[in-house]
């Protein structure tokens, strides 16, 4: 490895990457040198993550380092707090305009600063958020840095998210996954048996929302997976990352969805409009070629590592 910092010649799916130095001593000021105008306000090793907060301007920035790199996992800009500064992060909330019943009840699965689940909890008030986090110091620091709180409508839990969720009683209009450990979505949380448990926590016409590394064979794999357990699967690439939303019963047609993204958006009037998140709809161009994974075999950080010869994301193409 790289005993300087330096930045990652090729961007990371969800977040940007930092290559770090071979010691943790001297990371704050790598860090600020890497990010202009930035300040390590609080490093904490907690049992799962390195967790390192970063300032810049007014925005607040959660990373996780591993394997000596640095990964973006929220950012929250202090004075605007509907603002979604991760550009998928917003797709994420296009699962709501997917389901045809009020939205009522909503879980995610991986908290990080906690600002998606808060959006939702700001612009459904009358509905039940519920978002799990592995990492007590995650949790912690998302209350102290990302100004989240439990309150009426909005309830933390850590707890592992497949746990909680199986555990869970009720079913919800969404399941929202973006659970990660560095650049690894964790295994049982990328397995038919997980996607089987979620599909079993829906309500009719709800939906999964889940967050893919989509530049190796996890992306195949992955989406093998929960074609296995649903019987749609629809794409949104954003800024290197691609969101799925994960479905049943016949496919929404462009227009069926438009009309669907319309309606939700009258109603919650929310700040990134379902109508122009909807457009972005694609497919990935040639077959996908990826295993079913499952809970006797799930080799997340093997594939991951597979980059040469594989299917790549490239179509950009609306679907009809």
């Amino acid at each position: 490895m790289k005993s300087r910092l330096g930045v990652l010649a090729r961007r990371m799916s969800r977040f940007w990457a930092i290559a770090l130095g071979a010691a943790v001593v001297g990371l704050g000021a790598q860090v600020a040198t890497a990010i202009p105008g930035s300040e390590v306000i609080e490093k904490v090793e907690s049992q799962y993550n390195l967790i390192i907060i970063v300032k810049r301007a007014s925005e607040y920035v959660m990373t996780f380092g591993y394997n000596k790199a640095l990964y973006t996992e929220t950012v929250f800009d202090e004075t605007d707090e509907l603002a979604l500064p991760v550009d998928y992060t917003r797709h994420m909330t296009l699962g709501m305009a997917y389901v045809e019943k009020p939205v009522e009840r909503v879980l995610e699965i991986g908290t990080g600063g906690g600002r998606t689940a808060w959006y939702l909890h700001k612009l459904f008030p009358k509905a039940e958020i519920t978002t799990v986090e592995l990492d007590p110091e995650v949790v912690r620091l998302a209350k102290k840095y990302f100004r989240v709180s439990e309150e009426p409508g909005f309830k933390i839990v850590t707890a592992d998210g497949r746990l909680a969720l199986t555990q869970s009683t009720g079913a919800y209009n969404a399941i929202l996954v973006d659970a990660y450990r560095g650049p690894f979505v964790p295994f049982h949380l990328l397995t038919k048996e997980f996607f089987e448990a979620a599909k079993s926590k829906l309500s009719p016409g709800g939906v999964m929302v889940q967050n893919v590394e989509p530049t190796t064979m996890v992306f195949d794999s992955a989406i093998a997976t929960i074609k296995s357990v649903f019987d749609n699967v629809d794409f949104y690439p954003s800024s290197g990352n691609v969101v799925i939303i994960a479905y049943n019963g016949p496919k929404l047609s462009r227009e069926e969805l438009m009309k669907r993204a319309s309606a939700r958006q009258t109603e919650c009037k929310c700040r990134y409009d379902f109508t122009t998140l909807a457009k972005d709809r694609r497919e990935p161009d040639g077959a996908l070629k990826g295993q079913v994974l499952t809970d006797d075999f799930a080799p997340v950080e093997t594939l991951k590592a597979v980059e040469k010869h594989n299917q790549k994301w490239i179509d950009r193409t609306a679907t009809q």
